[in-house]
């Protein structure tokens, strides 16, 4: 571990290999895209309850956080949730380059809340990288709109899902310098699918009945979308700028 710890570049690499795999995944289920996201985090809840209270330290540190980092951490897992359901219903509607590379303007709003919220300096190689992947998204959303087919509403869908996320990670930022991954993740996850729950009730949309897929994929999405992506760049935050993760 604390060869990891000096090079954490390496967990980057392990995270955006991670995160880089759900969308494909998501094309695979058959279940609505609240439930999808649900299937996810409710999947991920269960794999980490035993490592989070098997562990005394960290049981000890989950039962003892400050009111400060219960409420933002639930607020992290809210903008979440918002992301998963968002993001994945532009799935349906664009293709996976065009969501996939839209989504991850969230490079943008991350540097811009970074700098703005959290007085973070960004470099002149980070603004011009901004910069290529605003104009890179505007020509996919261009080229989107020329072909028809709906592609400009998933377009809008994703960008807006790339803007939840940026909130996800800022609050991630706080919070994590104070409180370790496993407890700041733990309790993510659990008010995602908190939220997710509650979506697919406000949505009228049953958790069974779609096959084997969306259990499948949701258990996919656990191990190498949330659990190896979402969760590595939480303990990048400690390490690196947000805008850099």
């Amino acid at each position: 571990m604390r060869y990891i710890e000096k090079h954490p570049m390496i967990m980057i690499v392990v995270g955006v290999l991670g995160i880089s795999l759900s969308s494909i995944f998501v094309k695979y289920s058959t279940a609505p895209s609240a439930v999808t996201a649900a299937y996810r985090l409710l999947w991920t809840v269960l794999l980490m309850t035993p490592v989070t209270f098997g562990s005394k330290e960290i049981r000890t540190e989950l039962l003892s956080v400050s009111r400060a980092t219960m409420l933002l951490s639930c607020l992290s897992g809210l903008f979440l949730a918002i992301h998963f359901t968002l993001w994945f219903e532009s799935l349906l509607h664009t293709s996976v380059a065009s969501s996939t590379t839209i989504v991850c303007t969230e490079v943008i709003w991350v540097s811009l809340g970074y700098a703005l919220f959290l007085k973070g300096k960004l470099s002149i190689k980070e603004i011009l990288s901004i910069c290529v992947t605003l104009g890179g998204s505007i020509l996919i959303a261009f080229a989107d709109s020329a072909s028809g087919g709906g592609h400009l509403y998933g377009d809008i869908l994703s960008l807006t899902a790339a803007i939840a996320v940026a909130v996800y990670v800022l609050i991630g930022r706080v919070v994590r310098i104070t409180a370790s991954t496993t407890v700041y993740t733990y309790i993510v996850y659990c008010s995602c699918a908190a939220a997710l729950l509650l979506m697919c009730l406000l949505q009228g949309n049953a958790l069974w009945g779609y096959g084997i897929s969306g259990i499948l994929v949701g258990l996919l999405l656990a191990v190498f979308s949330t659990i190896l992506g979402h969760s590595i760049f939480s303990w990048c935050l400690k390490y690196f700028s947000p805008s850099f993760v």
